[in-house]
Formats: C-alpha cells, sequence, structure tokens
C-alpha cells in the first residue's frame, strides 16, 4: 500500500480550489459551498480516523453503541435540513432518524449477525465503516423521496383535493405522488447497481483494491454492500414515505398543508 502525504493531499485540495475559482469567475456562485463542505470533509474524516483508532483497540458495545446514535442523529439532521417543505416541529427529525433507524441499523445489525459473522458481531472494523456506507445512501434517499413528497403535494393540493371530494381515500389521492418520490429516491443506488464494473468503480471495491486486497475478495465485498444499500434504503424510503402521508392527511382524510413550512 502507497501511503500519501500531506503534500500529496495538498496537490488534490489544489484541484477543489481550481473549480471553486471557476465556479466564482462563471458567476454559478458555489465557492463558497464547496471550501465549506471541503473543510467539513477534511475535519470531520481526520476525526473520525482517531476515534476509528481508539475504537479499534478498545471493543467495547457501549463506545459502538454511541458513536452509532451520533451518526444516526448527524444522519437525521441532514434529512431535515435539505427539505424545501418540511413539516413543523420534530416531525421532520422524528421521520428522518425512525426510517434511518428501521433501515440502516436494522439491515447492518443483520448482515454482521447473519452475514458476515463477525466475532464478536459488534466488531468496529466492520460495523462502523458499514453502518456508515449504509446510513449514507439511506440518508440521500429518504431526503430526496421526502423533499420529492412534501413538494409535489403542495404543487398538485387542488389536484389531490378534487380526488378527496370525488371520493377518493387519502392513499389513493396520493398513490402516484408516493410512486414518483420512492422512484426518485431509488433512482441512484438503481443506477449504481446497473453501471458498476461497466462505467464506474465503486469505491468500497476500489479503497480495498489500493490497499493490496486480492480484486475478487474486493468486489464480493462490493456486491454485498451494494445489496444492503439497496435493500437499506428501499425499506428507509418506504417507511418515510408512509409516515409522511399519514402527517400530511388527519383521520378523516383531509389534507393537512398547515403541517408544513418553507424553508429557503
Amino acid at each position: 500500500m502507497i501511503l500519501l502525504t500531506p503534500f500529496d493531499l495538498g496537490l488534490a485540495a489544489t484541484l477543489l480550489i481550481a473549480m471553486s475559482v471557476l465556479t466564482w469567475w462563471t458567476h454559478i456562485r458555489l465557492e463558497k459551498q464547496i471550501i465549506i463542505a471541503a473543510l467539513r470533509a477534511v475535519t470531520q474524516l481526520l476525526l473520525l480516523g482517531f476515534v476509528l483508532r481508539f475504537l479499534f483497540s478498545r471493543i467495547n458495545l457501549l463506545w459502538i453503541t454511541g458513536i452509532a446514535l451520533i451518526m444516526l442523529v448527524a444522519g437525521s439532521r441532514e434529512v431535515l435540513v435539505r427539505q424545501k417543505r418540511r413539516f413543523k416541529g420534530w416531525w421532520s427529525f422524528s421521520i428522518g432518524a425512525g426510517s434511518l433507524f428501521v433501515s440502516s441499523f436494522v439491515v447492518t445489525t443483520l448482515s454482521l449477525v447473519i452475514i458476515i459473522n463477525a466475532q464478536p458481531w459488534y466488531t468496529p472494523q466492520y460495523a462502523i465503516p458499514l453502518l456508515g456506507m449504509l446510513l449514507g445512501n439511506t440518508m440521500n434517499g429518504i431526503s430526496v423521496s421526502m423533499d420529492r413528497l412534501t413538494q409535489t403535494v403542495w404543487q398538485q393540493r387542488s389536484v389531490i383535493e378534487q380526488r378527496l371530494l370525488l371520493g377518493y381515500s387519502s392513499r389513493e389521492a396520493i398513490r402516484e405522488i408516493q410512486q414518483e418520490s420512492a422512484r426518485s429516491g431509488m433512482i441512484p443506488i438503481i443506477n449504481s447497481m446497473a453501471t458498476a464494473g461497466i462505467v464506474s468503480l465503486p469505491g468500497m471495491m476500489t479503497g480495498q483494491i489500493l490497499a493490496g486486497s486480492p480484486p475478487v475478495e474486493a468486489v464480493k465485498y462490493q456486491i454485498l454492500i451494494m445489496f444492503l444499500i439497496a435493500s437499506g434504503t428501499g425499506f428507509g424510503i418506504m417507511v418515510a414515505l408512509w409516515i409522511s402521508t399519514r402527517r400530511l392527511f388527519d383521520n378523516r382524510h383531509r389534507l393537512r398543508l398547515d403541517h408544513l413550512k418553507y424553508q429557503e
């Protein structure tokens, strides 16, 4: 394995700086977001490296649980802040946290106990990276699908209300919007699976190969991860859309848009 030096990372950073300058020059105005995101990535990943080094030397379920809960809270917040029209109060955070927990945590635990069969099952070398990949991808799918759902419901509120007046149930009135929202959230992972090995080399497999793992073993792990991510994302989206739909209607099948608020 070839070790990278700070100078090597600095060379890579110059490309990002050049990209930021280009967005400023072309008036796209993304330079601030790019720089902030890059600084956050460097800080967070360096902290993660120190934390993982500590966890790998001390296999303790309480420490693993604490890190997992921090990751869950951070992921739930990201789901919350990415909504243009989000639910008022704690509902957006609760929907994100609940759907992430049901999907990512359950799928990760099942894979560690049954498929990977790590000893102990909460071995941080497997548990933390696996949970992180599942949370990251599931978070993206849930945030996209929820944003699509609330935005479309707001835009088509008159159509939904007309269907309700014609005798449709709330589930029937919003079914097409639910389907399109779920499809939007699932498209990225479906595209990733469909193009893996032909158009793109997935990150985990590439990292293992660069670290010296046999290519076939790296491929096996990548297949496992993609299947887990796809199933976790799908379960998370279904749970989030189901809860969101229940929140958008009352017991008398009336559309309740007063539960939503617009966020710039």
